[in-house]
């Protein structure tokens, strides 16, 4: 795991969602088909968050001929975990008992933390 993968914007985060979803290597406009459904913008947005978004190492680019393909450079998963370790650290204190009352008092339904406890019993986390 990357500890120090810091937090996306929304809407840079929405772009990485939408570039995790696809089988690499990925073109714009299959970005912009799956964007079109959950995050709509205009092409030149797209287009300024995909390089930014490849500033900051979050994917690479690769020209093939005229158009540019996207492959993501952070997995899904780590970013995953290195937010989750960071609202531990942050916002919970490395408190185990506040990560769980945050977690808990945070709308998690009784079914979710039932599965949550399953989860911890079988050493799946």
């Amino acid at each position: 795991m990357i500890s120090n993968i810091r937090r996306l914007p929304d809407g840079e985060l929405e772009v990485m969602q939408a570039l995790w979803d696809c089988t690499p290597p990925v073109f714009r406009s299959d970005l912009e088909e799956i964007l079109q459904k959950t995050h709509p913008m205009a092409m030149t947005t797209l287009l300024t968050m995909l390089t930014r978004l490849g500033e900051k190492g979050f994917l690479t680019i690769e020209k093939q001929g005229r158009r540019s393909v996207y492959t993501p450079a952070v997995s899904r998963e780590d970013y995953q975990a290195a937010q989750s370790r960071s609202f531990f650290e942050k916002v919970c204190g490395g408190s185990l008992p506040a990560f769980a009352a945050a977690l808990s008092g945070g709308g998690l339904t009784r079914e979710e933390l039932r599965q949550l406890r399953e989860l911890l019993e079988r050493d799946e986390l």
